[in-house]
């Protein structure tokens, strides 16, 4: 596919979404938010993209949203009727908020790959992303208090119940910079690389990795997973049984043990 603010590849099961406005800190103007939701949709539906990294071009993973899209909304958004207004506002978060949970409607796995600066809905997006890891040069910050706003398209929904409730208000109220380090502290990343070469060839490896699994059941995997985080261990407990009842009898299951038994290497259809 071509986009004109990323860039996507597909190479050896592994696909990678990159960010793609290093000449603007790749701010996130209207058209990227809009391509990260195709590129997502497209890595689901492509059956060969087995995993997907997402990583970004340039000095900054991003600065978060692009400021001049912002100026821009209230022309974007204006009716005569202060209420229609206000309902077209609400319906552009809606589908600002969606364009991020592609990432977590993906059935792959998709693996963030974060170098220097990480603002604002640069969080918001890394928050979707079933992993994160980061170079030692990396740093977060939940900028939208900063600007007068609350933080609207994920991050205050989804950072707590990664971090922990505290730590997630603190960073929110305060829009203090976290370290890579900390970031690790604090369990928002599984993993520090020394540089951002090294962070690349150890994010790919992971990626490769999970490629080599049973796409079935790491798409299922991932779908229990996301759906535990939102449920009781009642409902997922159900839902997992429902779901082996339709899938595990599966050509992969049968592959998998015949490979365990003849010491090779498992060979799954995509």
């Amino acid at each position: 596919m071509t986009f004109e603010t990323l860039s996507v590849s597909l190479e050896h099961n592994i696909a990678v979404v990159r960010l793609n406005r290093p000449e603007k800190a790749n701010a996130m103007n209207l058209v990227m938010w809009q391509e990260i939701r195709q590129a997502f949709q497209w890595v689901d539906a492509t059956p060969a993209a087995r995993v997907a990294i997402l990583e970004a071009e340039g000095k900054t993973f991003t600065s978060g949203i692009d400021l001049q899209m912002m100026m821009g909304l209230r022309s974007q958004i204006q009716n005569e009727c202060d209420g229609r207004t206000r309902e077209e506002l609400r319906r552009l978060i809606l589908d600002l908020q969606d364009s991020l949970t592609s990432l977590e409607r993906c059935r792959k796995p998709v693996l963030a790959a974060i170098h220097g600066a990480c603002v604002g809905g640069g969080v918001d997006l890394i928050t979707c992303a079933d992993m994160r890891y980061c170079s030692s040069d990396a740093y977060f910050t939940i900028k939208e208090i900063d600007i007068g706003m609350t933080a609207d398209v994920g991050t205050l929904q989804r950072l707590p119940k990664l971090i922990g409730e505290g730590m997630a208000r603190e960073l929110a109220y305060t829009a203090r910079k976290v370290n890579a380090a900390e970031a690790r502290e604090i369990r928002l990343v599984n993993r520090v690389f020394e540089s951002r070469e090294d962070l690349r060839a150890g994010v790919l490896e992971i990626a490769a990795s999970i490629a080599a699994k049973s796409p079935l059941a790491i798409r299922g995997t991932k779908e229990m997973i996301s759906y535990a985080r939102d449920h009781s261990v009642a409902d997922g407990l159900n839902y997992i049984a429902t779901w082996n009842a339709a899938m595990l009898m599966s050509n992969d299951l049968q592959e998998a043990m015949m490979a365990n038994m003849g010491k090779r290497a498992a060979e799954f259809k995509d």
